[in-house]
């Protein structure tokens, strides 16, 4: 727009009236949301439709009342009048928001939701394809703010019909400006590569392989809210899944969906997905490693169907009044030979061997006395006998039940393993105590994943419409069937950097990985462009990703600022409070990140100091101390890495780690250290 100074403080007037006429219209739609409830409660209908209704109104209610501060709209999308590429928009002005906001439920929207098929435009219009554009319009709002009108501090249009185009100041200063506390949502700064991926179809399975900074993680939340609001009934009727590496990680997520108008999404670690039990047993390096092997799938298979007995020792004799019923002992073999060949569930099989056998003596006593009532074939199908066979020929087993004797039968693991294991392996899996089923503190996290492999085998598990997994790269091939459990007819958006992989198991790979899955057809995508990483962070990054086992594209920053400081001191402890206090002298938040025996030292030293540090599960903290191993999916506007050889040297895959400790900033790192840097590093 003209750069007249009347011209825009008269458009700044009309957007601010504006959206006051939004939140009038807002605060009306709450209001009227309540009113709903109240009045369904007093509503005539039957029970069922009743409670689906209340529990519709009740939850649209729910939203509005968990609706975040905040602006209404952040960008307005003017269509040209001559332009065919507006089709039925020309002419037409929408203002586009987190939500749509409408003064009644019939009357056009005053706001479009981000999600909408018009708001495409605002996210992939360019001055060489404008689709019918005429303007393009960014509003930016006071960071402070609570989304009071006043609050509405500048807006930028690009004439992109006019073939004009522009670097963006509004959304370079909201990717780039400090932040403490939660992730923000992207809503207002998506660019075309990550909206391409976020409207991907409900029945795409997505992988992305996102190097630091390129914005993964706000990709799936955003494709999250998108499926949420283009699919509500297929989501909702499976559910959405959010599984993140570890609580902190979660909290620092919790606030992006709710701003976007989404609520009760299921938000998880695998970990506590399929928690039988504590983990409280510590496994050998070995143990844990085969544990996560996907070999073990087909020990514990053959461990679980080792408790069916194919070979009946007697026939099956059924007494039925004055008769009595017989089924011989190769027609109950053959049954079971069957039913196994079927390879249904566990539980589901040994069902199926009573029900044919129950056909068996139904098909008898019809030939000698005619039809049975159904009450006839329920009795049949309970009678004790038939229970004791089954019980013997297919007995009903526990997880815990199959798993211990495994760990600890040398002669069970042999036979299961046979061909599979190497002996020595099979001696790295043998526990010298068994553990106790139901006792607190006898499974180890590895044993876990097991254990959920063996209740899957019995029983498969209600699955979801729709699971984001992000960090995935950490995850062992065991721990991706669990996952794919949980989801065999709906989809997965995959979030993850090969390079970040820390886990003995990591990922090398994404097609095994997704094949793991049970999606091998799943699109894989390259996200390569940082924005919020500095470029001189991202070009120490790259060098110390030429040195890592990760077949990744190297990341390239859109920003040239950005600092990188290597300070080689003799008192770690006392250089990394000097850092934190300079840092403290500039906004936003500041993480420190060190090894993880040395993170609680540092605290101290902090605390002693008088600098008031948290750790990484309280989120909004201005300083943080991180372990490096709670580092990954975190980021701080400072950051101190500290002594980056102890990281490297705390575990196998330290250089990975390093590489995430290193790509948490965005926008000063600090790296303090009193032993020779690796040098990998190269400075």
């Amino acid at each position: 727009m003209p750069n007249s100074d009347s011209v825009l403080s008269d458009a700044l007037s009309q957007e601010r009236a504006y959206h006051d006429t939004c939140r009038t219209a807002l605060t009306a739609m709450i209001d009227g949301a309540q009113e709903q409830v109240t009045v369904g409660e007093h509503a005539s209908a039957s029970g069922a439709d009743a409670e689906v209704l209340g529990r519709q109104l009740r939850g649209q209610a729910k939203k509005f009342r968990e609706l975040p501060e905040g602006p209404l709209f952040f960008g307005r999308l003017d269509f040209a009048r001559d332009l065919p590429a507006a089709g039925d928009h020309a002419g037409q002005t929408y203002h586009i928001g987190r939500m749509r906001i409408a003064p009644d439920p019939s009357a056009p929207p005053l706001v479009i939701d981000w999600r909408a098929p018009v708001a495409r435009a605002f996210y992939r219009a360019s001055a060489r394809d404008p689709h019918g554009l005429a303007v393009r319009r960014r509003f930016g709002w006071s960071p402070a703010g609570h989304g009071e009108s006043d609050e509405l501090t500048g807006l930028e249009d690009e004439h992109l019909g006019r073939g004009e185009t522009r670097e963006s100041d509004i959304v370079a200063g909201e990717i780039e400006r400090p932040r403490i506390g939660p992730m923000r949502d992207i809503a207002a700064t998506i660019q075309p590569e990550q909206d391409t991926l976020v409207r991907e179809e409900f029945t795409t399975s997505l992988c992305v392989q996102g190097a630091p900074g390129t914005g993964k993680t706000a990709v799936g939340l955003h494709r999250a809210a998108y499926l949420l609001y283009t699919c509500p009934q297929r989501v909702q009727r499976g559910g959405m899944l959010i599984l993140g590496p570890n609580r902190a990680f979660l909290s620092y997520i919790s606030e992006v969906l709710p701003a976007l108008g989404e609520t009760g999404v299921r938000q998880s670690t695998l970990d506590e997905e399929i928690a039988r039990h504590p983990a409280g047993a510590e496994d050998s390096d070995a143990a844990a490693a085969l544990k996560h092997d996907i070999r073990m799938a087909e020990v514990l298979r053959r461990a679980l169907h080792a408790h069916v007995r194919t070979d009946s020792a007697q026939s099956l004799v059924l007494p039925d009044g004055s008769y009595r019923w017989r089924v011989p002992a190769g027609e109950l073999e053959r049954i079971v030979r069957d039913v196994l060949a079927e390879e249904p569930a566990y539980a589901v099989g040994r069902e199926r061997v009573r029900t044919r056998i129950v056909r068996s003596v139904q098909q008898q006593a019809e030939r000698r006395a005619g039809p049975r009532t159904p009450a006839w074939v329920r009795k049949v199908s309970r009678a004790r006998p038939l229970t004791a066979l089954l019980d013997t020929l297919w007995p009903t087993v526990r997880p815990e039940q199959v798993l211990a004797g495994l760990l600890t039968g040398p002669d069970t693991l042999a036979a299961a393993a046979d061909g599979i294991l190497e002996p020595d392996e099979q001696k790295a899996l043998l526990r010298t105590r068994p553990p106790r089923p139901t006792g607190p503190g006898r499974w180890s996290a590895a044993d876990l994943v097991l254990l959920d492999e063996l209740a899957g085998l019995i029983e498969r598990p209600a699955g979801y419409g729709h699971i984001v997994v992000d960090e995935a790269q950490d995850l062992s091939p065991m721990q991706c069937r669990a996952i794919a459990r949980r989801s065999p007819f709906g989809s997965l958006t995959v979030l993850g950097d090969l390079a970040q992989g820390t886990t003995p198991w990591a990922a090398r790979d994404w097609p095994g990985f997704l094949a793991h899955l049970g999606k091998p057809d799943a699109v894989t995508t390259a996200l390569t462009t940082g924005l919020r990483v500095p470029g001189a962070v991202a070009e120490l990054a790259n060098r110390l990703l030429e040195h890592l086992d990760a077949d990744v594209p190297p990341a390239r920053s859109l920003r040239r600022d950005g600092e990188v400081r290597t300070e080689a001191v003799r008192d770690t402890a006392a250089a990394t409070v000097a850092a934190v206090d300079a840092a403290l002298e500039r906004a936003g938040s500041i993480g420190v990140i060190a090894a993880d025996s040395g993170a609680p030292g540092l605290r101290a030293a902090l605390d002693a100091a008088g600098i008031r540090a948290a750790g990484p599960d309280t989120p909004g903290a201005r300083v943080t101390v991180v372990p490096a191993s709670m580092a990954k999916g975190l980021e701080y506007d400072q950051v101190v890495v500290v002594e980056p050889a102890a990281i490297v040297d705390a575990e196998p895959r330290g250089l990975n780690r390093l590489y995430v400790a290193l790509t948490r900033t965005v926008s000063q790192l600090r790296i303090v250290h009193s032993r020779p840097l690796p040098s990998a590093l190269g400075c």
